[in-house]
């Protein structure tokens, strides 16, 4: 019997194992700072199985205390795939966060061990992740007041080395504010920025915030994606945890699949073909995010839902020969094929591709059943 129940307990810790998300922690040796940092890197859950996936990357300063919200956010978003499974970098600080983030007294760029830390993340750090890590090519950074003054320092690089910014409350040094509106509408490439703060933050950072805000907000555009949360009753502390789920909803909010809202407010007023929609949605993913995804059977069956609702037949072709393509061992795109050669006027097509996917897989609510009856239904109606 213990014997027995050891092995249920090894089973039960194997299989737990696997469907949680990996940390690492690592001495990383850095020639530009002299010494060694520790690193500390959480892996996607399927990093290990899944060997040809390439995963965007989070770098989270003051990982001392910034490391696990952020983690612990990024983790469950990816589950329920409301943004990318990411690798999650954290560097270790402590009390050298203020002098990783030193800025000289004239220019206020960044200066003695602060200069060394900003080449550090550029030249050493991200390399590295990059040669041996499975990533895409989107980079986050986050940050709190002190650090989050300085990743907005690498929107002045050219390319700018972080795709989305995360300021937590940031810290500003003298004139940023004046410097990021200037420098923002000259950046040719896409960036998500997100500001926060809280109504009980520490008084000067709230006023820093909601300054930066007024300057920002008038510069949105198809390249400047700008979020602002000012959360009520939030403290310079708690504000963290309220901020970084707020953040990855609205960066990654075109990765979603699609919602019930999306569905009402866009599929169903759209004048433009619905095949077409879930395309540039799956392109504007690759394009941002480097990922190229396969099309999720929940956003097959939205836009062909619509595209029926609106008596777009075409797309719903068009959709159903996607779907086959990418889902041949499925009903999925059999039974799109089918509705439209029914609707076109095609019934014994459509008779033929509802009997021919008998032997496959079901989707949700497209069984078996369903299609065989719906075949029924055309050789009763038309004595075939």
């Amino acid at each position: 019997m213990k014997q027995l129940l050891s092995l249920v307990c090894i089973c039960c810790i194997s299989i737990l194992s696997t469907a949680q998300s990996k940390i690492i922690y690592e001495e990383f040796t850095s020639y530009k700072l002299d010494e060694s940092r520790r690193l500390k890197i959480q892996l996607p859950r399927d990093y290990e199985t899944n060997t040809e996936k390439v995963y965007p990357i989070v770098i989270v300063l003051d990982a001392n205390y910034l490391f696990e919200p952020v983690a612990g956010n990024v983790d469950y978003f990816s589950y329920w795939e409301d943004m990318p499974e990411s690798i999650v970098v954290g560097i270790m600080q402590g009390d050298s966060r203020y002098d990783d983030g030193a800025y000289d007294d004239t220019n206020f760029m960044p200066a003695d061990q602060g200069a060394d830390f900003f080449e550090f993340i550029g030249l050493e750090l991200i390399p590295y992740i990059d040669n041996n890590y499975r990533t895409a090519k989107f980079i986050i950074a986050v940050g709190h007041d002190f650090t989050a003054n300085f990743i907005n320092y690498y929107l002045f690089k050219d390319p700018p080395l972080f795709n989305g910014y995360i300021n937590l409350s940031p810290d500003l040094a003298p004139r940023m504010d004046e410097r990021l509106p200037q420098r923002i509408p000259n950046i040719p490439s896409k960036v998500f920025y997100y500001l926060a703060t809280g109504t009980d933050d520490i008084k000067d950072l709230m006023e820093i915030s909601l300054a930066l805000h007024k300057s920002l907000e008038p510069l949105k555009s198809d390249n400047f994606a700008y979020y602002f949360d000012n959360f009520e009753g939030a403290t310079h502390y708690s504000l963290v945890a309220r901020a970084i789920p707020s953040a990855m909803e609205k960066i990654f909010s075109v990765y979603r699949p699609i919602s019930k809202q999306e569905f009402e407010d866009v599929l169903m007023k759209l004048e433009t073909p619905i095949h077409q929609y879930l395309l540039d949605k799956y392109k504007t993913i690759e394009d941002l995010f480097g990922l190229t995804n396969p099309i999720r059977v929940n956003d097959f069956i939205a836009t062909a839902t619509a595209s029926e609702k609106k008596k777009q037949w075409e797309s719903l072709r068009e959709i159903g020969t996607l779907a086959k393509r990418q889902y041949p061992d499925t009903v999925l795109g059999d039974y799109y094929l089918a509705r439209y050669y029914e609707e076109t006027g095609e019934p014994k097509k459509a008779m033929r591709t509802y009997q021919g996917a008998f032997d496959k897989e079901e989707v949700d609510f497209i069984t078996i059943d369903l299609m065989l009856d719906k075949a029924d239904k055309i050789k009763e109606d038309f004595g075939y």
